[in-house]
């Protein structure tokens, strides 16, 4: 049974003098950071705060993009625009990042956007839900337009009169496709080869402290297949969902890495040290030292959680990938030269990296239930974990998991977990996905629910209809409370939710509206009602009163007069 009262305390208030800030704190789908904010922080910014109420929305199954009263948006970008005379945005936009070109201007700068994955009907015209359609059907034209429409795009967005449009033909604006060369970081070549060609499956992302957007690669097996190794350890191949592999053979271990992006120049590189799976996101810690930790989830029914620590300060490269047992709340080393286990099954140290699940298993990881988006709470610097469902294991409305590291230091190698926030209808939400805190140290948390089973009678999820953005409220009347504030249109999820540097716009990604459709002259969806009424993922910027007072951390002065 949810209570609230109890949540509230477990949750951790805001309190003059006693936040804990990191010294650089951002991640997958997160926020600019709250920096010193916290500790300036006065009574009468903590009483506007506390005032604050937020009316709720109610679950609709509407074909819309619904708004708590307070809040309204408009669309920045959306499939097949224009970035450039020679590059289109990309299809089923997800993880959003912003940085200011200048640090002295909130409302210039560039925008990174994932790609995440195609719907083939809308994309290239093939209809792989028609029974007449196979894969050996389609043509390299076809599979040409999807790799094009996967990966992500850089575009400089400014804001002018209270709308952010995009700045076309800005020499920053690129696109990163499945046919990009993006170089391996790594010393040993990965299936003969030291340059992976093309990143894909882009979920979730994040940002370093040197200013470079990362972007990581999730269901990457849909793409080229993945190989697969028996109790012999002897290898076969599964073929990808989208059949590629048919026309481009680029092996399946050259996906599913976190790829770096400079939005400068347009350089790219793959981490090979930070392993391979369905990464949903990976999430920076920069300690004292410049030394980096990096958080990924393995979006999958049954995989782990990751923590990478630096040797070397500012590397991705040099230092030691772990895994977690959260029963006995140990980081477990995946180091080949320490570890007999990982001796016994592997070669070197490269093919634990690539087989890092195998690796994970063999150690006795714990298995969750699909860890996906990663965020440190700003405040009590408790580390978040969305664990989305796993239905296998009768556990539909997923929870958020809690890792305390011991004594506050995110490189220890022993920590405390717990379940911070079940999903549910008691409290109001199913399905955690994103997450994301503001710049008063409130929580926001967008919804996965699965397409083919919203608005189902048959299924659990009925009560919530349409997927949703929602926010945990820090302070005042609705502390502690799972608000509603945000209802996507049909079939689609919000996604990828990231702060101005000034508090006062929210970039959300609208995914796959109409992904249900079988039928292109009967969408299921026809968000966000173009003239030719085909429904288009989408980037919008939400704004408005309500965002601002949720953000009020951001406005004050060091004194308060």
């Amino acid at each position: 049974m949810y209570d609230r009262r109890k949540f509230i305390s477990f949750l951790g208030k805001a309190s003059l003098g006693a936040a804990t800030i990191p010294p650089f704190l951002t991640g997958c789908g997160n926020t600019t950071t709250p920096s010193e904010r916290f500790k300036q922080m006065g009574e009468k910014t903590l009483k506007r705060l506390q005032d604050l109420v937020i009316e709720s929305l109610a679950a609709s199954d509407q074909d819309d993009l619904l708004l708590a009263n307070g809040l309204n948006y408009h669309t920045v970008i959306k499939w097949r625009d224009q970035i450039s005379d020679s590059d289109s945005f990309g299809f089923n936009n997800d993880f959003t990042c912003f940085i200011p070109l200048d640090q002295s201007n909130p409302k210039d700068g560039l925008l990174w956007v994932n790609h995440e994955y195609v719907n083939p009907l809308f994309v290239s015209n093939f209809n792989s839900k028609h029974p007449n359609n196979h894969k050996e059907h389609r043509t390299i034209e076809q599979v040409d337009k999807e790799m094009y429409a996967v990966g992500g795009s850089v575009v400089r967005v400014k804001e002018e009169n209270g709308k952010w449009e995009v700045v076309k033909n800005d020499p920053h604006n690129r696109r990163f496709t499945a046919q990009t060369p993006i170089p391996l970081n790594w010393d040993t070549p990965i299936e003969g080869k030291t340059t992976a060609i093309g990143t894909n499956s882009n979920c979730s992302g994040g940002i370093t402290p040197w200013n470079t957007f990362l972007t990581c690669e999730e269901n990457y097996h849909d793409c080229f297949g993945e190989t697969v190794y028996d109790k012999n350890n002897v290898s076969s191949k599964i073929p990808g969902l989208y059949g590629w592999e048919a026309f481009y053979n680029y092996p399946p271990e050259h996906y599913g890495w976190v790829v770096e992006i400079d939005p400068k120049d347009g350089s790219a590189q793959k981490h090979v040290a930070l392993g391979r799976f369905a990464r949903e996101c990976c999430t920076l810690y920069e300690l004292e030292d410049k030394r980096i930790v990096a958080y990924s989830g393995d979006d999958k029914a049954d995989e782990h959680l990751y923590k990478f620590v630096s040797s070397t300060s500012g590397s991705l490269k040099e230092g030691t990938l772990y895994v977690a047992d959260t029963i006995n709340g140990k980081w477990l080393s995946l180091d080949w030269e320490s570890q007999p286990i990982l001796k016994e099954k592997f070669k070197n140290q490269t093919e634990v990296l690539v087989r890092a699940r195998e690796a994970a298993k063999l150690l006795g990881a714990t298995e969750l239930n699909r860890p996906e988006d990663i965020e440190i709470d700003p405040i009590t610097g408790n580390v978040l974990v969305s664990l989305t469902n796993n239905k296998r294991k009768n556990d539909y409305h997923g929870s958020i998991l809690k890792i305390e590291e011991t004594n506050g230091k995110f490189d220890a190698l022993t920590f405390k977990a717990s379940t911070y926030l079940a999903g549910g209808e008691e409290n109001g939400f199913s399905c955690p996905d994103n997450l994301a805190f503001d710049l008063s140290g409130n929580l926001w948390i967008t919804s996965d629910m699965a397409g083919n089973a919203m608005n189902k009678a048959d299924e659990p999820y009925m009560p919530f209809k349409n997927n949703s953005l929602f926010v945990v409220p820090r302070y005042g009347k609705d502390q502690g409370k799972v608000i509603r504030v945000a209802s996507a249109p049909r079939d689609a999820e919000l996604t990828g939710p990231w702060f101005s540097p000034d508090g006062k716009t929210l970039f959300l990604s609208v995914q796959h509206p109409g992904e249900q459709t079988t039928d292109l002259r009967t969408p299921t969806s026809k968000w966000p009602f173009d003239e030719d009424g085909i429904p288009k993922p989408a980037v919008v910027a939400i704004t408005g009163d309500l965002i601002e007072k949720m953000n009020q951390l951001s406005q004050i002065e060091t004194s308060e007069g």
